[in-house]
């Protein structure tokens, strides 16, 4: 069983973040990709020599595919989102798939009453540390605080103008995996901070305070330009405390031309100097790395094709955390706590 699924765009996010793990699902095919400018089409051509370079979206749907992936810069997705919709195709949609809130439920609201799957490409919930700290949450008792911190030294991978920036890219990420691991968030506060390009300066770093409704509380924070390469994770609950800093250990593999197709069952393991430490009352644990693999977003999101069900991110937990995000942007310009509605 598997599905036939089509691509769109082959920047970062196709090439390193798509490609490689929809390819390693032994449930998904991936047969074309829409590509136009003559650098992402070598590149196609390079890494999926069996794969169909299109111009277009509607080209690619027209290969008969089963569902569509959108990895486009973010101002694209709506427009390409809703277009899928109304050709009855399913649809993954890049983080964060709306500017707003407010835009994302309609287009979620469209596919619901097209009967259409749409699903959120929130892939670092399969990140080795998530899935980690996943495995050890009910040994902490109940969930007071998350510490949560993604530095990358990236900044040419920083989307520039309002539409981008870093609060649309990590943020994304790190705010779904604070509301994974502590439950809905109730309130925000927040510090945006700012670089200049052109007209429009772009978010280049944040941190974000997160009031959950359980009453634990999440300081999330990341940025791209300050020379910095560091992920730090830590809960705390009544029981214990789980702490760890480990690697990007699966874009750093896939930079080196290592992929999950090779050998899926190695993939996504910390290596052991770097397994995070759980302290309780019964003193220092160190926790063997759980497996990361992006590649089960593909996984479930093909048998959701196949066989029904909402899928691995549905719409509505996309929507969760882009209603963070717009408090977040109200809460740093107001310079006050705003509630989540």
């Amino acid at each position: 069983m598997s599905i036939r699924i089509g691509l769109v765009g082959y920047g970062v996010g196709g090439r390193l973040f798509h490609a490689p793990y929809i390819q390693a699902s032994e449930y998904c095919n991936l047969v074309g990709v829409v590509a136009r400018s003559p650098h992402n089409k070598a590149a196609v051509a390079q890494d999926l020599p069996d794969v169909a370079i299109v111009d277009s979206l509607a080209e690619l749907i027209a290969l008969g595919v089963d569902a569509v992936v959108i990895s486009t810069p973010p101002e694209t997705r709506r427009a390409l989102a809703l277009e899928v919709i109304s050709s009855g195709v399913a649809v993954v949609a890049d983080k964060p798939f709306a500017p707003s809130a407010a835009a994302a439920e309609e287009i979620a609201t469209t596919a619901e009453k097209a009967g259409v799957l749409l699903n959120v490409f929130h892939n670092r919930r399969q990140d080795t540390d998530i899935v980690t700290a996943l495995k050890v949450q009910d040994r902490l008792g109940q969930l007071i605080g998350l510490d949560l911190r993604l530095d990358i030294d990236e900044a040419d991978t920083l989307e520039l103008g309002p539409q981008g920036g870093l609060l649309r890219d990590l943020g994304s990420h790190v705010v779904d995996q604070s509301i994974l691991l502590m439950g809905p968030a109730r309130t925000v506060t927040a510090h945006l901070g700012y670089i200049d390009h052109e007209s429009d300066p772009t978010i280049a770093r944040f941190r974000i305070f997160i009031e959950h409704e359980s009453g634990a509380v999440s300081n999330v924070s990341a940025s791209k330009i300050d020379r910095l390469n560091s992920r730090e994770l830590r809960i705390y609950g009544t029981a214990g405390t789980y702490t760890s800093a480990f690697n990007d250990v699966q874009i750093q593999h896939i930079k080196r031309g290592i992929t999950p197709s090779m050998d899926r069952s190695t993939w996504g393991y910390e290596e052991k100097d770097r397994w995070g430490v759980l302290t309780t009352a019964a003193g220092q644990e160190v926790i063997p790395s759980e497996q990361g693999d992006y590649t089960r977003f593909y996984d479930d999101f093909a048998k959701a094709v196949k066989c029904g069900g909402s899928g691995p991110v549905p719409a509505q937990e996309g929507i969760e955390v882009l209603k963070v995000l717009d408090a977040v942007l109200e809460s740093a310009a107001q310079g006050r706590t705003i509630n989540i509605q």
